[in-house]
């Protein structure tokens, strides 16, 4: 299980992200979105594609381009399309399930 965290509040929590270059990639649909808000900021990896980011909000405290994604990323990444990922001081735990 991955969980997303910042300042005391998980933004997003999974047991299916998929890991590139180190970073978890949360599904869609395990975003809190009402803490997040639309950037206009635009990133290209070469290998990826071009990555969109979000702002994140939590209270008072606004956290700019803390989130991205590839809406359209190039096909050797095609398994993170709409994924979102964090930086900027937002935490990724990730507790290790170990079956008996």
């Amino acid at each position: 299980m991955a969980r997303a965290m910042w300042k005391g509040v998980t933004l997003a929590e999974s047991d299916a992200t998929r890991v590139v270059e180190g970073n978890h990639y949360f599904p869609p649909d395990a975003v809190q979105w009402d803490y997040f808000t639309d950037s206009e900021k635009q990133t290209t990896c070469p290998w990826k594609g071009t990555a969109s980011y979000y702002d994140v909000q939590v209270g008072d405290e606004h956290n700019r381009d803390a989130a991205w994604y590839y809406p359209d990323p190039q096909q050797a990444t095609a398994e993170i399309t709409g994924y979102i990922a964090f930086w900027r001081g937002v935490q990724v735990q990730v507790q290790v399930q170990v079956q008996a």
